[in-house]
């Protein structure tokens, strides 16, 4: 293998490990970090500049509970079950300059609002088929009765959190 060939694959692998180091705490901690880069601007344009970074949260699926068979219906209580998700709710970082709105000793401006829980469930859906079991009399055959239908509703458990500020300098 030539020295330049080698030289190439070894700054493959490099950069492979280099982003596969990188990403996997974020991964592990169920978040990705987005940092939005604007040091460039700031020497641009020679004057401070708003800084921005945010957590981006990964979804992850649960296992969903087994529909349920009850004695007498057809149809298992859960015919499509809800299917559990967790995540998080997306965290935002910002600090900002001010231009001396409100006095020499307020010059910044600082949000932060840290990712927070996220439960919710899928809907589901819940059938009853209009006829019954099959019994002893009648010859074995089901009798009528009045379907059923019901709507498992969404749930969604969260609480969010955050802190604003002011002052010099922050």
């Amino acid at each position: 293998m030539k020295p330049t060939t080698r030289g190439i694959l070894a700054a493959v692998v490099t950069g492979v490990a280099a982003t596969v180091g990188a990403t996997a705490p974020a991964v592990a901690a169920g978040t990705v970090p987005v940092p939005v880069p604007l040091g460039g601007a700031s020497t641009a344009l020679g004057t401070e500049v708003p800084r921005l970074g945010a957590e981006l949260p990964l979804p992850k699926p649960g296992a969903p509970d087994g529909p349920r068979y009850v004695t007498g219906r057809l149809l298992p209580d859960r015919t499509l079950p809800r299917l559990p998700v967790t995540s998080g709710l997306p965290g935002l970082a910002a600090r900002a300059p001010l231009p001396h709105l409100l006095d020499e000793g307020f010059d910044h401006v600082d949000v932060d609002s840290p990712t927070g829980d996220l439960r919710a469930l899928t809907p589901g859906l819940s059938l009853d088929a209009p006829l019954t079991t099959p019994g002893g009399g009648g010859a074995g055959l089901p009798g009528a009765k009045v379907p059923q239908a019901a709507v498992l509703p969404p749930v969604l458990r969260t609480a969010a959190d955050g802190e604003a500020g002011m002052g010099p300098g922050l």
